[in-house]
């Protein structure tokens, strides 16, 4: 019956990462909201895409800006009465502003923290009350193995994601005693639309930074993030998944 599917909420849904995300959880018979700022072709691709891999699916798209607040709960709002309940929550909304510190603009700075970090605590707030009520619930949010390591003229993107962890931590923390798990995952060099710019001789350097050779796909993103949402991380709960081919050890 359709009250009984699962609810999978993918933040940056639009392309790359939460694209193969959402792709993911419907193929495994999961309704999906997908939240997105712009890119309005991509993401009624995805809805196209969706539908053709499962006509079973309902797709809720949702277009909001996680840095504030009131939209996200606005868009939590939407969800709930679209579904009746959100089962997982996948926080992947995200971007990079690269630049040396000594060359970072604050807005720069600001920007991203406000993206990736205070969306994660945004989305995540308006989110909670629902799975609190129904004593279950996971929460996969994006780090990076910048965020495990650091990165020279990552400043910004780095201290989002290291945040993204001690989130990720501390909310298990204060969610396991309602049977709310909540996970990180922090990527590696991963294929998407940002390295593809790359130079073939940058992609040569980082491969061989890298144990196995070879750059990520966002579809072995999506298989970590689908288990650590599913039944089948049933005990797994403030853990950060490297995937990056063996890169930070």
């Amino acid at each position: 019956m359709e009250e009984d599917k699962k609810v999978a909420l993918i933040t940056g849904g639009s392309r790359g990462i939460g694209k193969q995300v959402a792709l993911r959880f419907a193929k495994q018979g999961f309704n999906v909201v997908v939240n997105y700022v712009s890119d309005k072709t991509d993401i009624e691709s995805l809805e196209k895409e969706i539908k053709a891999q499962n006509s079973d699916i309902d797709v809720l798209l949702i277009k909001s800006d996680v840095t504030s607040y009131e939209a996200s709960e606005e868009m939590i709002k939407q969800a709930i009465e679209k579904f009746g309940k959100i089962d997982v929550l996948v926080n992947n909304a995200g971007i990079t502003k690269d630049a040396l510190l000594i060359r970072m603009k604050e807005e720069e700075f600001d920007k991203v923290i406000q993206v990736n970090l205070k969306g994660v605590f945004n989305v995540t707030k308006a989110v909670v009350p629902y799975m609190m009520k129904k004593k279950e619930g996971s929460i996969v949010n994006l780090s990076s193995v910048v965020g495990v390591v650091g990165n020279a003229g990552q400043c910004n993107y780095s201290a989002s994601k290291a945040g993204i962890i001690g989130f990720t931590k501390s909310l298990a923390k204060e969610l396991a005693s309602r049977n709310i798990r909540v996970n990180a995952v922090a990527p590696g060099f991963i294929k998407t639309d940002m390295t593809d710019v790359l130079s073939d001789a940058v992609k040569e350097g980082i491969n061989a930074q890298i144990p196995l050779k070879r750059m990520g796909s966002a579809e072995e993103v999506a298989n970590v993030i689908y288990f650590l949402g599913s039944k089948e991380s049933s005990y797994i709960t403030g853990q950060v998944i490297n995937i990056d081919g063996g890169m930070v050890m």
